[in-house]
């Protein structure tokens, strides 16, 4: 069993999504707040994966310089999203 002190602020907060039908009870409140950080961790965790790719790419020199992509994607959608006449 956890017991957290929230604060005065974060348990009347928590106490008024209760009251107002929100939430059923204040455990409730915390497992869902609880559920948010674990998402919010898991899309950190893949962010972090990516960058580490992309700092691995750089440093084996499998990139390539910003304004050849820039240059290579204007001619593929060149006139792409103009409005036709």
């Amino acid at each position: 069993m956890i017991s957290a002190d929230l604060g005065h602020q974060l348990e009347n907060f928590v106490t008024k999504l209760v009251e107002t039908g929100r939430y059923n009870s204040k455990s409730e409140v915390l497992r869902e707040g609880i559920r948010l950080v674990q998402e919010r961790e898991a899309r950190l965790t893949v962010l972090d994966q990516a960058l580490a790719r992309g700092i691995d790419d750089e440093d084996a020199k499998r990139t390539k310089p910003l304004a050849d992509v820039v240059a290579r994607l204007e001619l593929r959608y060149q006139g792409a999203g103009r409005p036709t006449e």
